[in-house]
Protein backbone atom coordinates (compact mmCIF):
# COMPACT_ATOMS: atom_id res chain seq x y z
CA UNK A 1 0.00 0.00 0.00
CA UNK A 2 1.46 3.36 -0.98
CA UNK A 3 1.37 6.62 0.95
CA UNK A 4 -1.67 7.94 -0.91
CA UNK A 5 -3.74 4.99 0.28
CA UNK A 6 -2.82 5.09 3.94
CA UNK A 7 -6.07 6.84 4.89
CA UNK A 8 -8.33 4.36 3.12
CA UNK A 9 -9.64 2.72 6.31
CA UNK A 10 -10.77 6.01 7.83
CA UNK A 11 -12.18 7.70 4.73
CA UNK A 12 -15.84 7.30 5.73
CA UNK A 13 -15.09 8.68 9.20
CA UNK A 14 -12.56 11.46 8.49
CA UNK A 15 -13.28 13.19 5.17
CA UNK A 16 -9.90 14.02 3.63
CA UNK A 17 -11.38 16.66 1.32
CA UNK A 18 -12.45 18.76 4.31
CA UNK A 19 -9.13 18.28 6.12
CA UNK A 20 -7.07 19.42 3.16
CA UNK A 21 -7.60 23.17 3.48
CA UNK A 22 -7.85 23.52 7.24
CA UNK A 23 -5.27 24.97 9.59
CA UNK A 24 -5.67 23.43 13.03
CA UNK A 25 -4.26 25.05 16.15
CA UNK A 26 -3.48 23.19 19.37
CA UNK A 27 -3.02 25.49 22.34
CA UNK A 28 -1.03 23.70 25.03
CA UNK A 29 0.93 20.54 24.22
CA UNK A 30 1.05 18.99 27.66
CA UNK A 31 -0.73 15.81 28.69
CA UNK A 32 -3.79 16.12 26.45
CA UNK A 33 -2.41 18.53 23.83
CA UNK A 34 0.52 16.34 22.82
CA UNK A 35 -1.78 13.37 22.23
CA UNK A 36 -4.19 15.59 20.29
CA UNK A 37 -1.38 16.85 18.04
CA UNK A 38 -0.09 13.35 17.29
CA UNK A 39 -3.57 12.02 16.55
CA UNK A 40 -4.24 14.99 14.25
CA UNK A 41 -1.04 14.23 12.36
CA UNK A 42 -2.00 10.57 12.09
CA UNK A 43 -5.46 11.27 10.63
CA UNK A 44 -4.02 13.53 7.93
CA UNK A 45 -4.22 17.16 9.03
CA UNK A 46 -2.06 19.09 6.57
CA UNK A 47 -1.38 22.30 8.51
CA UNK A 48 -0.92 22.27 12.26
CA UNK A 49 0.07 25.01 14.67
CA UNK A 50 1.36 24.27 18.16
CA UNK A 51 1.37 26.93 20.89
CA UNK A 52 3.19 26.33 24.18
CA UNK A 53 6.00 28.03 26.09
CA UNK A 54 7.07 25.07 28.26
CA UNK A 55 10.00 22.66 28.04
CA UNK A 56 10.07 18.90 28.60
CA UNK A 57 10.86 17.76 32.15
CA UNK A 58 11.21 14.31 33.70
CA UNK A 59 7.58 14.16 34.91
CA UNK A 60 6.41 14.81 31.35
CA UNK A 61 7.84 11.48 30.21
CA UNK A 62 5.52 9.51 32.50
CA UNK A 63 2.33 11.52 32.15
CA UNK A 64 2.61 13.22 28.76
CA UNK A 65 4.35 10.64 26.58
CA UNK A 66 7.53 12.56 25.83
CA UNK A 67 10.79 10.69 25.27
CA UNK A 68 13.89 10.86 27.45
CA UNK A 69 15.71 12.28 24.44
CA UNK A 70 13.19 15.17 24.48
CA UNK A 71 14.35 16.43 27.88
CA UNK A 72 15.10 20.14 27.78
CA UNK A 73 13.46 20.67 24.38
CA UNK A 74 10.49 22.94 23.92
CA UNK A 75 7.36 20.82 23.97
CA UNK A 76 6.34 22.26 20.61
CA UNK A 77 9.62 21.09 19.07
CA UNK A 78 9.50 17.61 20.57
CA UNK A 79 5.89 17.19 19.47
CA UNK A 80 6.63 18.49 15.97
CA UNK A 81 9.50 16.03 15.56
CA UNK A 82 7.30 13.07 16.54
CA UNK A 83 4.39 14.26 14.39
CA UNK A 84 6.69 14.56 11.38
CA UNK A 85 7.67 10.92 11.84
CA UNK A 86 3.98 10.03 11.57
CA UNK A 87 3.37 12.26 8.54
CA UNK A 88 6.42 13.63 6.77
CA UNK A 89 4.33 15.92 4.56
CA UNK A 90 2.69 17.81 7.43
CA UNK A 91 3.36 21.54 7.74
CA UNK A 92 3.80 22.41 11.44
CA UNK A 93 4.24 25.89 12.87
CA UNK A 94 5.63 26.32 16.38
CA UNK A 95 4.89 29.26 18.66
CA UNK A 96 7.06 28.92 21.74
CA UNK A 97 5.04 31.38 23.74
CA UNK A 98 1.95 31.71 25.89
CA UNK A 99 -1.20 32.20 23.87
CA UNK A 100 -1.76 35.84 23.05
CA UNK A 101 -4.78 37.43 21.34
CA UNK A 102 -2.61 38.63 18.47
CA UNK A 103 -1.74 35.05 17.47
CA UNK A 104 -3.34 33.87 14.24
CA UNK A 105 -5.11 30.60 15.01
CA UNK A 106 -7.29 29.78 12.05
CA UNK A 107 -10.84 28.55 12.55
CA UNK A 108 -10.20 25.13 14.17
CA UNK A 109 -8.95 25.27 17.75
CA UNK A 110 -8.12 22.58 20.29
CA UNK A 111 -7.81 24.15 23.74
CA UNK A 112 -5.63 21.96 25.96
CA UNK A 113 -4.63 24.21 28.84
CA UNK A 114 -5.00 23.56 32.56
CA UNK A 115 -6.41 26.84 33.88
CA UNK A 116 -9.94 28.19 33.71
CA UNK A 117 -8.67 31.76 33.52
CA UNK A 118 -6.45 30.90 30.54
CA UNK A 119 -9.36 29.12 28.84
CA UNK A 120 -11.50 32.20 29.28
CA UNK A 121 -8.82 34.46 27.82
CA UNK A 122 -8.41 32.16 24.82
CA UNK A 123 -12.15 31.98 24.28
CA UNK A 124 -12.54 35.75 24.38
CA UNK A 125 -9.82 36.08 21.75
CA UNK A 126 -10.96 33.40 19.28
CA UNK A 127 -14.71 32.85 19.71
CA UNK A 128 -15.74 35.33 17.04
CA UNK A 129 -13.62 33.69 14.36
CA UNK A 130 -13.63 29.95 15.04
CA UNK A 131 -15.81 27.39 13.26
CA UNK A 132 -14.95 24.57 15.65
CA UNK A 133 -13.62 24.86 19.19
CA UNK A 134 -13.03 22.00 21.60
CA UNK A 135 -11.78 22.17 25.17
CA UNK A 136 -10.31 19.16 26.97
CA UNK A 137 -10.20 19.07 30.78
CA UNK A 138 -8.79 16.34 32.97
CA UNK A 139 -8.16 15.66 36.63
CA UNK A 140 -6.97 12.21 37.59
CA UNK A 141 -9.34 9.78 35.86
CA UNK A 142 -12.10 12.29 35.21
CA UNK A 143 -12.38 13.83 31.73
CA UNK A 144 -14.58 16.62 30.43
CA UNK A 145 -14.74 17.56 26.74
CA UNK A 146 -16.67 20.65 25.65
CA UNK A 147 -17.22 21.36 21.96
CA UNK A 148 -18.59 24.46 20.25
CA UNK A 149 -19.98 24.31 16.72
CA UNK A 150 -22.09 26.03 15.50
CA UNK A 151 -22.05 29.47 17.07
CA UNK A 152 -25.37 28.87 18.83
CA UNK A 153 -23.53 26.65 21.32
CA UNK A 154 -21.33 29.48 22.58
CA UNK A 155 -23.59 30.52 25.44
CA UNK A 156 -23.45 27.05 27.01
CA UNK A 157 -19.67 26.90 26.78
CA UNK A 158 -19.36 30.34 28.35
CA UNK A 159 -21.41 29.10 31.30
CA UNK A 160 -18.62 26.61 32.08
CA UNK A 161 -15.99 29.34 32.40
CA UNK A 162 -16.43 29.87 36.12
CA UNK A 163 -14.05 31.92 38.22
CA UNK A 164 -10.66 30.29 38.85
CA UNK A 165 -11.32 30.45 42.61
CA UNK A 166 -14.24 28.05 42.11
CA UNK A 167 -12.15 25.47 40.26
CA UNK A 168 -11.61 22.05 41.77
CA UNK A 169 -8.31 21.93 43.61
CA UNK A 170 -5.54 20.64 41.40
CA UNK A 171 -4.68 20.74 37.73
CA UNK A 172 -4.11 18.20 34.99
CA UNK A 173 -0.39 18.52 35.69
CA UNK A 174 -0.97 17.60 39.34
CA UNK A 175 -3.00 14.42 38.74
CA UNK A 176 -2.68 12.82 35.34
CA UNK A 177 -1.89 9.61 33.52
CA UNK A 178 -0.94 8.96 29.92
CA UNK A 179 -3.95 6.70 29.39
CA UNK A 180 -6.43 9.32 30.59
CA UNK A 181 -4.78 11.92 28.34
CA UNK A 182 -5.04 9.60 25.34
CA UNK A 183 -8.73 8.95 25.97
CA UNK A 184 -9.41 12.67 26.35
CA UNK A 185 -7.60 13.39 23.09
CA UNK A 186 -9.57 10.67 21.33
CA UNK A 187 -12.87 12.12 22.53
CA UNK A 188 -11.81 15.55 21.26
CA UNK A 189 -10.88 14.18 17.85
CA UNK A 190 -14.16 12.31 17.67
CA UNK A 191 -15.99 15.63 18.04
CA UNK A 192 -13.75 17.04 15.32
CA UNK A 193 -14.63 14.14 13.02
CA UNK A 194 -18.32 14.81 13.65
CA UNK A 195 -17.75 18.43 12.64
CA UNK A 196 -15.95 17.31 9.47
CA UNK A 197 -18.88 15.02 8.60
CA UNK A 198 -21.33 17.85 9.32
CA UNK A 199 -22.89 15.90 12.17
CA UNK A 200 -24.03 17.52 15.43
CA UNK A 201 -21.25 17.71 18.01
CA UNK A 202 -21.78 16.91 21.68
CA UNK A 203 -21.51 20.11 23.67
CA UNK A 204 -20.46 18.47 26.94
CA UNK A 205 -19.06 15.00 27.63
CA UNK A 206 -18.11 13.88 31.11
CA UNK A 207 -16.28 10.57 31.55
CA UNK A 208 -15.36 9.14 34.94
CA UNK A 209 -13.07 6.19 34.25
CA UNK A 210 -13.07 4.87 37.81
CA UNK A 211 -16.86 4.80 37.95
CA UNK A 212 -17.19 3.73 34.29
CA UNK A 213 -19.71 6.51 33.78
CA UNK A 214 -20.17 8.63 30.64
CA UNK A 215 -22.57 11.58 30.81
CA UNK A 216 -23.58 13.57 27.73
CA UNK A 217 -25.19 16.97 28.32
Amino acid sequence: MNQANRFIRQESLVPSDRLRDLMVTVIGVGAIGRQVALQLAAIGVQRLQLIDFDQVEWTNITTQGYLQTDLGKFKTTATRETAERLASEIDITELQDRFRPRHETGSIIFCCVDSISVREAIWRAVSARCEFFVDGRMLGEVIRVLAVSPAEMREYYESTLFDQSEAQTGACTAQSTIYTANIAAGLMLHQFSRFLRRLPVDRDLNLNLLASELTVM
